[in-house]
């Protein structure tokens, strides 16, 4: 099925909405399919807020900021959630054990083919569980999709996968150096700070561009996007796993190696599906890598977001968990061979700021 080339006309007019159809067919189809994977493993699901007194606290998302009113017309800033993470840690601090949420989410200068303004984030958390366990949901649900949906293999710009095989695992010093050539551990010291001078040399050596107030963040975030990301989910699912502790805010340290944190990336056709972690519970901690990520904000956007003082309470009484946010449209798109994320969203956000 090909969606309509009259990219001029609104998606509600019938002839598009017809091109579109059954690409949302099959999205109804994989979500309640979902729902029962996660029923049948005694998973509640959930309903969280979308507004909240912080968007998230990570230097690059951006969100959509707006007011609430007092009913004596005292106003107070608000924000459209970019996840219902903070919301779900609540929940498991309050008691809840395995949790999921189908929660619209909002993120602000992001579209594309790939991104949305609002879109649908899955998010699922275990309580007393390590990340692996993440993993095998992962690989169920690539199953899931493609099977609910008829897919043999999943395409993206030429790129196939067979999702029905079980993922590769990679490390991210391993991704350095297979794709870049880079030594990424050797630019980490063993407590986990960073040393952008190292870095600096080590892409120099590879042929990989470094201006000069590049930050070890900045010229990491360039081999992820560069390298190592155009490289991962082919054949078979990636899971790209060990981010640099420095690159993994909401995550604990790994136990064997404190240079890296229980982060991982899931990545299909190159296209990232999925964040999971195990989760750092440490609130002090927490607190630290917020205010470090908030200062990467204002100094590069000249914004910053406060921090939701409750999350950070919760955390001391939240137990040892694993999480992960999975986007529901992409999952959705590759599934059903979509071209664009607004072809599988029912009522997509209309263009704006042309």
């Amino acid at each position: 099925m090909r969606a309509s080339k009259d990219t001029m006309s609104p998606w509600w007019t019938p002839d598009v909405h017809a091109d579109r159809r059954a690409f949302l067919i099959e999205r109804n189809a994989i979500q309640s399919a979902f729902r029962g994977y996660f029923a049948s493993a005694d998973f509640l699901e959930v309903d969280t807020a979308t507004l909240q007194v912080s968007p998230g606290n990570e230097a690059h998302l951006h969100a959509f900021a707006t007011q609430g009113l007092t009913p004596a017309g005292d106003a107070a800033p608000l924000y459209l959630h970019t996840s219902p993470e903070f919301a779900c840690k609540k929940l498991l601090a309050a008691g809840e054990k395995r949790i999921t949420c189908f929660a619209h989410v909002y993120r602000n200068r992001e579209r594309g083919p790939l991104h949305h303004p609002e879109f649908t984030m899955l998010e699922w958390y275990r309580v007393g569980e390590n990340y692996e366990s993440l993993m095998k949901d992962s690989a169920n649900l690539l199953a899931l999709a493609a099977e609910t949906a008829k897919a043999k293999s999943f395409t993206y710009r030429g790129r196939s996968v067979d999702p029905f095989l079980e993922p590769e695992r990679v490390s991210v010093a391993e991704a350095f150096e297979r794709y870049a050539g880079v030594d990424l551990l050797a630019t980490i010291s063993r407590n986990g700070e960073t040393d952008s001078r190292h870095l600096a040399a080590s892409l120099t050596n590879a042929g990989i561009r470094v201006a000069d107030d590049d930050t070890w963040a900045d010229m990491f975030s360039r081999v992820i996007v560069e390298r190592v990301e155009p490289e991962l989910g082919f054949g078979r699912a990636t899971i790209l796993d060990e981010y640099p502790t420095a690159e993994a805010a909401l995550a604990r340290k790994s136990p064997g190696d404190a240079r890296v944190a229980e982060r991982f990336e899931l990545y299909a056709c190159g296209v990232e599906l999925a964040n999971a972690f195990g989760e750092l519970t440490d609130a002090t901690e927490q607190r630290r890598r917020f205010e470090m990520e908030m200062a990467e904000k204002q100094r590069i956007y000249g914004e910053t977001y406060p921090l939701d003082e409750d999350f950070l309470a919760a955390l001391a009484i939240m137990p040892p968990a694993s999480g992960i946010a999975l986007g529901f449209d992409r999952l959705v798109m590759l599934a059903t061979g979509a071209p664009r994320i607004d072809l599988v969203m029912w009522a997509p956000v209309a263009e704006y700021g042309r």
